[in-house]
């Protein structure tokens, strides 16, 4: 039973979350479909790559994620089928595939559009099936779509870093608002080197040691620890970080905004560590 997963910025206010499915199932009634997520916000495309990419690694091998993310930021002509680590990857040719990834595919073909199709959600998606059904029926790829395609790349969101310090952007705020940053465990280890270490946010917060769990530190009290995914994480132990200290993530929209005010919001959205 070919399992498939969705990733959206729909939400689950109206039908067509489960008219997705319901038009999944009509054409191959064998899928297993499981959601990822589909709250997650509009153009935020570091936010969408930090999800898919944390969830996409535990799956079993060879499933199938679709990805529903800014399917029409411009005029689509194809959808993206992608493999990479044993996992295959359907998204809009919009540029969030290689933030994913953070690297080139394995393997990407691209899956044509009828031109004269009416290409909203509910066509994308039977692309995507058929597509998957194609390639679970041992289909060259040729038929399926086009290898090696043009596509549209983007880089993805990377901490900054110097000599004796890392800087990273808070790419998502979770339910309890826990606040994640864009660096990894590997990555402040590798800057850290054995060195001692301030981490440093809205200019006067600061915290000098990394917590294993919540329970390390008192109630109320401010912590920064790495998450399940690998992220840097700061929390309040029983309470809202993100609330309490005003924290707000990244969104590529703030990057229209004027000087004055695009400070403002780095203030709150920056995170730098210190070596010592």
């Amino acid at each position: 039973m070919p399992l498939v997963t969705l990733t959206s910025d729909i939400g689950q206010q109206d039908y067509l979350v489960g008219a997705v499915k319901g038009r999944l199932l009509r054409i191959n009634p064998e899928f297993s479909i499981i959601d990822i997520s589909h709250s997650l916000s509009p153009f935020n495309y570091p936010q969408a790559a930090y999800v898919c990419r944390s969830a996409i690694k535990n799956f079993p091998e060879y499933t199938f994620h679709i990805i529903l993310i800014n399917l029409f930021e411009s005029k689509p002509d194809q959808l993206l089928l992608a493999y990479h680590k044993d996992q295959y990857i359907i998204c809009a040719d919009n540029g969030l595939l290689s933030m994913i990834l953070e690297e080139k595919p394995e393997m990407v073909i691209g899956v044509p559009m009828e031109k004269t199709a009416i290409k909203n959600t509910l066509y994308c998606i039977e692309v995507a099936a058929k597509a998957i059904t194609q390639l679970l029926n041992g289909e060259p790829l040729h038929e399926i779509g086009v290898p090696d395609p043009d596509y549209l790349e983007k880089n993805p969101l990377r901490p900054t870093q110097g000599e004796d310090w890392i800087e990273g952007q808070i790419i998502f705020i979770d339910n309890f608002e826990n606040v994640i940053v864009n660096i990894t465990q590997e990555q402040f280890e590798q800057q850290r080197k054995g060195r001692r270490f301030k981490i440093v946010f809205k200019r006067d917060e600061v915290v000098e040691r990394i917590s294993g769990s919540y329970a390390d530190v008192a109630e109320g009290e401010k912590l920064v620890l790495f998450n399940s995914a690998g992220y840097m994480e700061i929390a309040i132990n029983k309470g809202n970080a993100a609330g309490l200290f005003g924290l707000k993530g990244y969104s590529e929209n703030s990057q229209q905004l004027s000087s004055t005010a695009m400070l403002s919001r780095l203030f709150y959205q920056t995170v730098k560590v210190y070596f010592e």
